[in-house]
């Protein structure tokens, strides 16, 4: 485990040396961080972490991005995870795996009213339609390993929520 310092993540080249696969959920909210935060964080950062690790040497790389991703999008949070995508995917990895979950169910420290209040809900809507609007964070983490193990489908490869919980579940 290597702590790197995002603004100065050119720095920490080497902590991204020598991995065969990698892994990305890094994010943060526009409330947290603004508009500008927001974008350095979901996207540049994102897209730098891709670039080091394909130097590095890393060939597959796993993003977890979001439902609804567009760059082409007029909602920011939309248009800048549709962004990132497509930068990740243009670094050249042999493979790439997109994850694009629902609205993640999971229990964060921070306070965060009115998600809890939309868990809540579609934890009850998640009982009748499991895939529909929703996934466990879990279920997402189980997916991200799998995808790794199973074999590719194309070098590009972009896992729905439905697809998420069915890789999850393996």
């Amino acid at each position: 485990q290597a702590v790197v310092d995002f603004e100065r993540l050119g720095e920490h080249a080497a902590a991204f040396k020598g991995h065969d696969v990698g892994f990305c959920c890094l994010g943060t909210t526009r409330a947290k961080a603004g508009a500008d935060g927001f974008v350095r964080v979901d996207r540049d950062y994102v897209a730098q972490a891709a670039e080091l690790a394909w130097a590095g040497g890393c060939k597959h790389f796993v993003l977890q991005s979001s439902q609804g991703a567009n760059a082409q999008s007029r909602f920011l949070y939309l248009r800048v995870k549709g962004e990132v995508e497509n930068l990740v995917q243009a670094v050249g990895f042999d493979r790439c795996t997109i994850l694009r979950p629902a609205v993640l169910l999971c229990k964060r420290q921070e306070s965060r009213p009115m998600e809890w209040i939309t868990q809540q809900f579609l934890g009850v809507v998640a009982r009748v339609c499991p895939t529909a609007y929703s996934v466990p964070v879990e279920t997402v983490a189980r997916a991200m390993a799998a995808c790794v193990l199973e074999p590719g489908k194309g070098k590009v490869e972009v896992l729905e929520n439905r697809a998420i919980h069915e890789l999850g579940k393996a």
